[in-house]
């Protein structure tokens, strides 16, 4: 009520002064000044005495303010209009949604971190180690009772290369979000960095722990490049509390991240879980909600994320573990349990397969994989991994040492799916005589248990004759190709042998184009001939099987490619652009050959 009055009384004030001036001006009131005056001496006389009275105002309101519950008047602010600053790199995925206050020499400084490290390493130097993160869980994990009597945990942080300020920030949240008595350690793993920044500034900085948590961080370094397998290994052995969790080094953990991993393994010591990993964005570092899933593989075994079953779904508590068919490299294991099934395979290279390794093998040797939604990390992705550009010949060695120690007669898979001969296709995979020993001393599941019982959804190519590009003889430099994307007219093009341009021939007489997908929830492209006119088509499968579309082709290797329904071929003709070009016409004798036969057909 007091501070109304004040308010009142001073807005009284102003329509005062503004009656004074109005009426002063005009003569009305009479003047304590000399009566006889010229116009020009009475108009500056009253100017002055309204100056006078302004500058009293203004004290008043002043005391007034500084007395009162009013903490500001209005102000007129006149908005400056912000120049933005030229972008030196318009093209880079740094600046899209970033930076546009930077100095030319800031662009340039957070461009050369960006290219090292793949996410924002100017802005992370920037950003508090103990920056607060939104709590991501769903609301029934906070109100979840766990009990004192949790196993231990070791952290194992692996790197190579990484920003000092992450590896700093990772190492704060930890400490931070980990009940003091449940963490054992951090195990630092340098897969041999030769970043100055991870030597001596790195080693105070551990130094600044220990005055708070002596002998925390233990540190572990390759005198070579190993790997990540390698490198979790490395961090696994020298573990020493009941359970090792095995992270990145980019991410940060959420609070309560550790009491429902350890809470399940409590319960059960064979299962390995995973948290939800939450998205750090490389750009602005900010952290965006992802939902919780499970996490799979294609054929090719690179990691994807899976539903959850429709039990898991039907529960309508997505607090709640669910089952998964693998994991993605970053998880928890009773470290003794872990010892039991054989690590992590130390003959992986570099990147790539170990995680889906580990997946298949805990489950046909005796535990099983769980995502815990209510554990949630935060995890940058990178706009691109600096130390290796193009991962796929990694990628695709380690796939082939897995199918051959654990797929038994599904490994054809693996090497159709990287468009390899099931023969002699060239690759070291290492040694995995001691891998296939392990296999026996455990005594585990065939892998056609585990597609009948964990992964469902992978299908099992049982149908496929012959895989890979296909070519016309008479003009084997090009390939068949499903051409531009979305888009439905496959054409001829130059051979590169890459998707676009995989091909597969099945007991169905089906033509599939442009790469086979690895689920059954998932649709392939099948060549169809529309009945009229000469441009061939390429339709979904499912689709083209309901509406009984002109599907079906007869082919043999070397022979004709002839549809079942139009007795059309499948060939190629000189086009009017003046290349050959692929068309459906009256057969001529053109015959085709596909790079890999299954079986003879």
């Amino acid at each position: 009520m007091r501070t109304h009055l004040k308010k009142a009384g001073i807005i009284g004030i102003f329509s005062l002064l503004l009656l004074y001036i109005i009426n002063y001006m005009s003569g009305n009131w009479s003047q304590s000044g000399p009566v006889r005056s010229t116009d020009e001496q009475r108009v500056s006389w009253r100017l002055d005495r309204i100056e006078e009275t302004l500058n009293k105002l203004t004290m008043l309101i002043e005391t007034s303010a500084q007395s009162s519950d009013i903490k500001h008047l209005p102000k007129v602010v006149q908005q400056k209009k912000k120049i933005p600053k030229p972008k030196l790199y318009p093209n880079s995925a740094l600046f899209t949604k970033w930076g546009d206050d930077l100095t030319e020499d800031e662009q340039k400084e957070a461009e050369a971190l960006f290219r090292m490290y793949g996410y924002n390493a100017f802005l992370s130097n920037r950003t508090p180690l103990d920056r607060a993160l939104p709590d991501t869980r769903d609301s029934r994990c906070r109100n979840v009772y766990y009990p004192e009597d949790l196993p231990t945990i070791s952290v194992v942080l692996i790197y190579l290369d990484e920003a000092l300020s992450v590896i700093q920030r990772a190492i704060r949240s930890i400490i931070a979000r980990t009940p003091k008595h449940l963490l054992r350690e951090i195990i630092l793993v340098d897969d041999y960095s030769k970043n100055n920044d991870l030597g001596q500034r790195l080693q105070d900085y551990i130094h600044h722990i220990h005055s708070e948590r002596p002998g925390l961080i233990r540190k572990v370094r390759h005198k070579r490049q190993m790997g990540l397998s390698q490198s979790r290994n490395s961090g696994w052995q020298v573990a020493t509390a009941d359970v090792v969790a095995i992270l990145d080094a980019h991410i940060e953990v959420i609070e309560g991240w550790a009491e429902p991993l350890l809470a399940r393994i409590k319960a059960d010591r064979t299962v390995v879980v995973s948290p939800v990993f939450d998205k750090v964005h490389f750009d602005d570092l900010h952290v965006e909600k992802y939902l919780s899933f499970g996490h799979g593989f294609d054929w090719a075994l690179w990691c994807l994320y899976e539903s959850f079953s429709q039990d898991w779904i039907n529960k309508g508590d997505e607090s709640q573990p669910g089952k998964s068919p693998s994991i993605m490299g970053i998880f928890a294991a009773d470290r003794r349990f872990l010892g039991e099934i054989g690590g992590l395979d130390g003959g992986m290279t570099i990147y790539g397969g170990e995680n889906v390794e580990l997946g298949i093998r805990v489950w046909l040797c005796g535990g099983s994989i769980e995502v815990v939604p209510c554990s949630r990390i935060a995890h940058i992705e990178r706009m691109h991994k600096p130390y290796a550009l193009d991962l796929s010949p990694l990628m695709k060695r380690n796939a082939l040492r897995v199918a051959d120690v654990w797929l038994d007669d599904f490994k054809k898979n693996v090497l159709i799916a990287w468009n390899l001969p099931l023969q002699n296709h060239g690759l070291d995979i290492g040694n995995v005589s001691e891998r296939k020993q392990l296999r026996e001393k455990l005594k585990c599941k065939p892998f056609k248990w585990y597609l009948e019982n964990v992964y469902t959804n992978l299908e099992t190519w049982d149908n496929l004759l012959g895989y890979g590009t296909l070519k016309n003889t008479i003009y084997s430099r090009y390939c068949v190709d499903q051409g531009a994307v979305p888009g439905n007219i496959p054409i001829l093009y130059e051979c590169h042998s890459q998707q676009p341009q995989l091909c597969y021939y099945n007991t169905e007489s089906e033509i599939i184009i442009g790469g086979l997908r690895s689920h059954k929830v998932n649709s392939n492209q099948c060549l169809v001939d529309s009945g009229s006119g000469s441009t061939p088509t390429l339709q979904d499968c499912k689709v083209a099987r309901q509406k009984e579309l002109h599907m079906h082709w007869d082919f043999r290797q070397g022979e004709a490619i002839r549809n079942k329904a139009t007795n059309r071929c499948l060939e190629i003709a000189w086009g009017l652009n003046g290349y050959y070009e692929l068309i459906i016409q009256k057969c001529t004798g053109q015959a085709w050959k596909i790079d890999n036969v299954i079986t003879t057909f």
